[in-house]
């Protein structure tokens, strides 16, 4: 009864930025329940069910716990890169977009010593290049930190290939899966990831506001002597209340909770396997209409993650991106701006609870924008 209500009095949007994603009806008629105090064993059952589910998304149920922080999922990012640091050696950050450099950001806000090898914007971790520089300088770094997906560009970087190489070092490894958990295979009984970290409203389909950290039970142990430097984000001590009380250590978004427990029930019935290919086949119809309108790939086709895609914005002078952005936006669809790459560019996300209907809904209504615009070709 409840889906039914909602699919028939709330609009559905097709967001094609890179989360919060598009979420199915069952998910958002999760989040219309009765009002409950979040300290009640009922809703600590839930939570500890829910934990064990995250977990098991990334095969790490034995090996690792996950934590979750009522927050953005910079907030998951800040938990992590604030409390699993000695203070002895720095961080080493590997910055090719927007979301390493992010890192380096919050690094330097508490001050945490680190140290970034940076990368153009755009382009795939050179893994030479990397243990060239860990030759001559492991002996400085407790733990290494990287982006899985960057978003910036829509590259996937080599993470069990990244992860293996710091381990030959012994670093600490620290994965940015924001956009990549749930969206693409992580076997964590196979790669050595001691920190992965994502949120509630990319791949896993969820609402936003729900941080998730998932830690390997090793470091959790390591990083308890450590001092806080921060109260909120202490990550040790949420986990601590979690496995003592089976609670968030400060109020959660509760109805936020209900949903994301939602979201991986679906994740599961539709399978690992179904989700990454139904990403797969959307994105491949949308590089293909895209190309055929004449749009260019910012990153060569191998390197894509197939989650997200930068096309270079076209220089016509009847093209702005405001303009197509809105054009779609009047029609329920929600494209995102570049950030920050070596090309002015745009977004295109195929993440969420789409089809191929909303895909090709989209390309037709973009085709129809360069008609209107004029923009032809869209490129001199």
């Amino acid at each position: 009864m409840k889906e039914q209500i909602i699919s028939k009095t709330i609009t559905r949007n097709i967001l094609l930025n890179p989360g919060p994603a598009t979420t199915s009806t069952r998910v958002k008629s999760a989040m219309v329940v009765s009002d409950i105090c979040p300290r009640e064993e009922e809703f600590g059952d839930l939570f500890l069910n829910l934990s064990g589910r995250l977990l098991d998304v990334v095969n790490a149920r034995n090996s690792h716990e996950a934590i979750l922080i009522g927050s953005s999922g910079t907030g998951a990012v800040e938990a992590v890169l604030s409390s699993c640091n000695s203070g002895n050696k720095s961080i080493l950050i590997i910055d090719n977009g927007a979301y390493g450099d992010r890192m380096a950001k919050i690094c330097e806000v508490y001050g945490v010593a680190y140290e970034t090898l940076k990368f153009p914007w755009g382009d795939i971790v050179d893994i030479s290049r990397v243990e060239e520089f860990l030759v001559r300088n492991a002996h400085n770094f407790e733990s290494m930190a990287f982006v899985h997906h960057e978003t910036t560009s829509g590259i996937l970087n080599p993470m069990n290939e990244m992860c293996e190489l710091a381990k030959k070092y012994n670093l600490v490894t620290i994965v940015d899966a924001m956009s990549s958990y749930a969206g693409i295979e992580i076997d964590l009984n196979k790669t050595q990831v001691d920190y992965l970290i994502s949120s509630s409203n990319k791949c896993i389909q969820a609402m936003a506001g729900i941080g998730i950290v998932i830690a390997k039970k090793e470091e959790l142990q390591r990083i308890s002597k450590f001092k806080a430097k921060t109260h909120y984000f202490d990550l040790y001590k949420n986990f601590e209340n979690q496995k003592q009380k089976k609670q968030f250590l400060f109020t959660p978004p509760v109805q936020t909770v209900y949903a994301l427990k939602e979201a991986v029930e679906e994740y599961f019935s539709e399978g690992q396997n179904g989700r990454i290919n139904r990403y797969a086949s959307l994105y491949e119809l949308m590089v293909k209409g895209m190309t055929e309108l004449g749009f260019r790939l910012l990153a060569p086709i191998e390197q894509h993650s197939k989650i997200l895609t930068a096309f270079i914005e076209p220089n016509h002078l009847n093209y702005s991106f405001d303009s197509m952005h809105s054009y779609l936006y009047e029609r329920g669809i929600t494209i995102y701006p570049g950030k920050g790459a070596k090309q002015d560019s745009f977004r295109i996300s195929n993440i969420g609870d789409l089809n191929k209907d909303d895909m090709t809904y989209f390309l037709t209504q973009i085709s129809q924008y360069l008609k209107d615009s004029k923009i032809d070709p869209l490129y001199r």
